[in-house]
């Protein structure tokens, strides 16, 4: 199959330094806003890259939960590779690929744990299925069926049957605290718009606002 020979034109309006917003997070917001009604499936599926302690990435979809000024909120087992992966180094990269809009979102920063407070407000929001199946799962270990995990969720299903699910004290979310975020907007002739905000150390709210090339 040659593949080579796939490709199409990035027919978009572009994107100016004039309109965008001084704070990533607002601009994040407007494109977010803008991908949710343009009924892009599953608009807050972002890709997720960790490194582990010798080095090796890792990339994998996950849903982004919250968003403020404070950062990008995910949830996951503490158990899992990523969880692992974020114990040994906290740097990671998140991206947001809305190819139908031709834009893509790019996030690099560090992700630290959030409180047991915020992750049983948003556990406690969650569908019952979905709160039984992280208790269920021993995320990324190898296990020996299918019926492994239906059996696990039969038993959790009986052993809460007579109240509310518990937050499980190895489950919760993580903030990826930006310090770079970069809007990308496809154009003719891959000649792309680019603008990336920079934090500034030295002042919290601060950032600065560059021109990429393409």
């Amino acid at each position: 199959m040659d593949i080579g020979s796939l490709r199409r034109e990035y027919m978009s309006q572009g994107l100016n330094r004039e309109d965008l917003a001084a704070n990533p997070v607002d601009q994040f917001e407007r494109w977010f806003t803008q991908a949710s009604e343009a009924d892009i499936i599953d608009p807050n599926a972002m890709t997720l890259a960790t490194v582990n302690a010798e080095g090796q990435p890792s990339a994998r979809t996950v849903l982004l939960k919250l968003f403020d000024y404070e950062g990008f909120v995910f949830f996951t087992n503490y158990g899992s590779r990523k969880a692992k992966d974020l114990k040994d180094n906290d740097k990671v990269a998140l991206l947001f690929p809305w190819l139908q809009l031709n834009r893509q979102i790019r996030i690099e920063g560090c992700a630290r744990k959030i409180s047991s407070a915020e992750s049983f407000k948003y556990f406690s929001t969650r569908p019952r299925g979905s709160q039984l199946g992280a208790w269920c799962s021993q995320q990324s270990e190898v296990i020996s069926s299918r019926q492994f995990l239906e059996m696990s969720l039969a038993k959790m299903t009986e052993k809460f049957k007579d109240g509310e699910v518990p937050l499980p004290d190895f489950w919760g979310g993580y903030r990826v605290i930006p310090e770079k975020i970069e809007f990308w907007q496809g154009r003719e002739n891959r000649l792309h718009d680019r603008f990336v905000y920079r934090h500034d150390e030295n002042e919290k709210n601060n950032w600065q606002i560059n021109r990429l090339a393409p």
